[in-house]
């Protein structure tokens, strides 16, 4: 078992590519994954970030994996002493989590200059912690994917 922490292990520079390109694939599989109303509106929102800026996805992660990483340590810290899988403490923790990851981008949305980005998350924010909390074993999926990289 690893005794790295979350920011040493995502954040490293051979790894962080790959993790950002996770990051990446896993925002577009959740996204791809909404229905309804409010996947219309999701599906749109994204389309709109994807046309203001090509890669701007990428380059947002690469921006917050740091403190994405830093708000998740300590919920991967304290399942290490539960023997449980990352996937179910998260899961049960989701709630609290999604409000550390939203608090993130919710700071960064404010300080944000393109005011149509801005304006989408704003419009967004509201629904944002349901669907967090749906992507939340696909973050810890992906965690244990790249600490597990670290332990072999």
């Amino acid at each position: 078992m690893s005794t790295l922490t979350l920011p040493e292990i995502l954040t490293e520079a051979t790894r962080r590519k790959a993790v950002v390109a996770d990051c990446v694939i896993l925002i577009e599989e959740e996204v791809s994954k909404k229905g309804g109303l409010s996947g219309i509106a999701i599906k749109g929102a994204f389309a709109i970030v994807k046309a203001v800026k090509p890669g701007f996805i990428a380059e947002a992660m690469d921006h917050m994996l740091d403190d994405f990483s830093t708000r998740l340590d300590p919920f991967y810290q304290a399942n290490k002493t539960t023997g449980r899988s990352l996937p179910s403490y998260f899961a049960e923790q989701s709630g609290t989590i999604a409000e550390a990851l939203l608090g993130i981008t919710d700071q960064r949305a404010q300080r944000a200059q393109n005011q149509s980005v801005k304006k989408t998350y704003e419009k967004l924010r509201p629904t944002a912690k349901k669907h967090v909390e749906e992507a939340i074993p696909g973050i810890a999926r992906l965690i244990e994917k790249h600490s597990a990289k670290v332990a072999a």
